[in-house]
């Protein structure tokens, strides 16, 4: 296919989105609304925009976490930016979206883990007020830079939502800094949230850490990996063999962040990106986007991305987008209505 053909494409092909992180998913537009809001009580938020500008093209993206982090602080903030990424992903023709974000204390402005939580839903549910043609769910994050005590008040959190009448929340995340901390710190809460009856998402391998990794899968395997980068990229003979062995026989989904995982250099080009290695052995694997604003890369494009990366065709893209429908975290009755969509699309699409 040619380029342009390709990026038409992916636009008008309906996708799923498993891998997003709120504070790292804003458009241009939305981020400087939120700075502008910012600039009525700190004037020196005005001079952020260059700051986030010159981020754009660096590796270290936790150093642009830590500038969002000091916008989006209070209640009003959290709301608007999770509209807007609603509506943005919605745009870009996502028909269901799996939203994460850490539930935070911030006395300074009142904000307190659950009125954040809280606020996120009140977002979603006011989205679906405007007819958006997008399903959203929501994952509480835990950041692997806070503990476990405060990982354990995260699985806690998210159990109370979780059981509320048309819950969003479905699960729970494990992220954060991944030089940071030893995962298999928290394999007691991972066990914790899977007796909850809650999914678990977990960012796991993104570095080399093979040994946190082969403690969680044989433990507590969670249902998805994010990332996974280093799941098959070990030393032969050091016994790490196993992990790869592990997520193949319990066939746990990937989430593949391809533009997220070449700008922070976990990978050197896309052609060496680990979602062809899964791939290509048949296993489950997503496209996403992870911060699709501090990557600057929407869905649609990660999609083109791999087309021209693998060559992959037409019909080839929309296996992927409809195999996503599988491993969402919402009820069978979801995945359902979202086959059924993506049946009626077919035509007009492929």
């Amino acid at each position: 296919m040619a380029a342009e053909s390709v990026v038409k494409y992916c636009r008008d092909l309906p996708k799923v989105e498993l891998h997003a992180h709120l504070n790292t998913s804003f458009s241009p537009e939305s981020l400087q609304a939120l700075v502008q809001r910012k600039a009525a009580t700190n004037k020196d938020c005005l001079d952020w925009k260059m700051t986030i500008e010159d981020f754009r093209e660096m590796d270290h993206s936790f150093n642009v976490f830590k500038l969002i982090h000091k916008v989006v602080d209070d209640e009003e903030a959290v709301y608007q930016l999770t509209c807007a990424v609603i509506r943005e992903f919605a745009a870009d023709n996502v028909k269901y979206l799996e939203l994460r974000s850490t539930p935070k204390d911030i006395p300074s402005t009142g904000m307190t883990r659950e009125l954040y939580v809280q606020t996120m839903i009140r977002a979603i549910h006011d989205c679906q007020t405007e007819n958006l043609d997008i399903t959203v769910y929501l994952l509480l994050s835990i950041d692997r830079r806070n503990g476990v005590e405060i990982a354990q008040k995260t699985v806690d959190l998210a159990e109370k939502f979780s059981k509320q009448p048309d819950s969003v929340v479905v699960g729970i995340d494990f992220s954060g800094d991944p030089a940071v901390g030893d995962a298999a710190d928290y394999i007691a809460v991972f066990q914790s949230a899977k007796q909850k009856g809650l999914k678990v998402a977990a960012h796991l391998a993104e570095l080399a850490n093979f040994r946190e990794t082969l403690a969680v899968l044989r433990q507590a395997p969670p249902d998805r990996i994010g990332h996974g980068t280093f799941l098959h990229r070990y030393d032969p003979g050091q016994g790490h063999e196993e992990i790869e062995d592990i997520v193949l026989d319990k066939r746990i989904p990937i989430e593949a962040c391809l533009t997220s995982n070449l700008k922070t250099k976990t990978v050197t080009t896309l052609s060496e990106h680990h979602f062809n290695f899964w791939f290509q052995k048949n296993h489950p694997v997503v496209i996403c986007t992870d911060g699709k604003g501090v990557f600057t890369s929407t869905l649609s494009e990660e999609y083109a991305h791999a087309a021209g990366t693998f060559n992959f065709s037409k019909k080839d893209l929309w296996d992927l987008s409809l195999a996503a429908i599988d491993v969402i975290f919402a009820p069978d009755t979801v995945k359902q209505k979202l086959r059924e969509q993506w049946k009626q699309a077919y035509p007009q699409v492929v």
